[in-house]
């Protein structure tokens, strides 16, 4: 009977990595990602690794509780201290994502922030990005992120239009993630950045169109686009596949993303990786390009 085990030889106890993984690594830029696994709510689109309190209730553990989970995740940084021994690198970038990473404290955030800060140093420019959900923050909480560190932010707007984001079970409203990116700049982030998702079923050209001037209107220094895919298991696929909602069309898609790239163009934002755009080199999302160039990340 052949092996279950995938190919390769199993991580060893203690977590080290083999020679082929550290060969060369002082010549490449360390990242860190962390992950924030708390929804409010689970998008029907969504098939990432994310909880909702319901889904959590009575589960126990670790996880279950947000109160501790800042310090979980520190002790995963300290692991990696651990395993990368006398590695002098700081980090070049931090990207804190999830589920909605603001469902945490700022201070929460700020302490994970910390970790790495302690057992890895940040690097003078480091880039320190936070996504957010424009109902899960506010003034004074952008205020207190800015403080203990981030200087990026990504809000998920996704669209403009009230029936776009009904179809895709989103609870923010139309006009919120316009005014997340002023209150971001007003707290000091030196970047801002909004997502939106194209090819909803139901979404128009023209909605589209509407939610790329929207995004522009706010006055974000980067925009990312992204095709809705529908991915299995989640209850959007369990509506496309009743009939209740059409499978996205490709066709759609490819319209859609040249619709994007002339909006965006026109106003200033150079395309610079498969669904992104900046208005400048420095506005570009570092820890995405570290991902696409083969540095190392944690």
């Amino acid at each position: 009977m052949p092996s279950a085990l995938p190919d390769g030889e199993p991580v060893p106890a203690d977590g080290a990595l083999p020679a082929s993984a550290l060969a060369g690594a002082a010549e490449r830029p360390l990242a860190f990602y962390l992950h924030v696994p708390y929804c409010a709510t689970r998008c029907g689109y969504c098939d990432f690794n994310t909880y909702t309190a319901a889904e959590l209730r009575g589960s126990g553990g670790a996880l279950a509780s947000r109160d501790n989970y800042a310090e979980v995740l520190s002790e995963e940084i300290r692991l990696a201290r651990k395993v990368l021994g006398d590695d002098p690198r700081q980090a070049a970038t931090v990207f804190v994502g999830g589920g909605t990473p603001t469902l945490l404290p700022p201070a929460a955030l700020g302490a994970m922030l910390d970790a790495v800060r302690q057992e890895f140093g940040l690097a003078q420019d480091a880039e320190v990005t936070t996504e957010a959900n424009p109902d899960s923050v506010d003034a004074a909480s952008l205020a207190a992120l800015r403080e203990a560190g981030f200087n990026r932010i990504s809000f998920g707007m996704q669209s403009a239009r009230r029936h776009v984001l009904a179809v895709l079970e989103r609870t923010h409203t139309p006009g919120r993630p316009e005014a997340c990116v002023a209150e971001a700049r007003a707290a000091g982030f030196e970047h801002v950045n909004l997502d939106l998702i194209y090819g909803t079923p139901g979404e128009t050209d023209d909605d589209w169109r509407a939610s790329l001037d929207a995004a522009v209107a706010a006055g974000p220094d980067h925009v990312s686009a992204y095709s809705l895919i529908v991915e299995d298991g989640t209850r959007l696929a369990a509506r496309v596949r009743r009939g209740e909602v059409p499978m996205p069309d490709d066709d759609v898609h490819a319209d859609r993303y040249l619709i994007a790239d002339e909006a965006l163009s026109a106003a200033g934002f150079g395309w610079y990786e498969i669904s992104n755009w900046a208005t400048s080199e420095p506005a570009r999302c570092r820890h995405n390009e570290l991902y696409w160039t083969g540095a190392d990340w944690w």
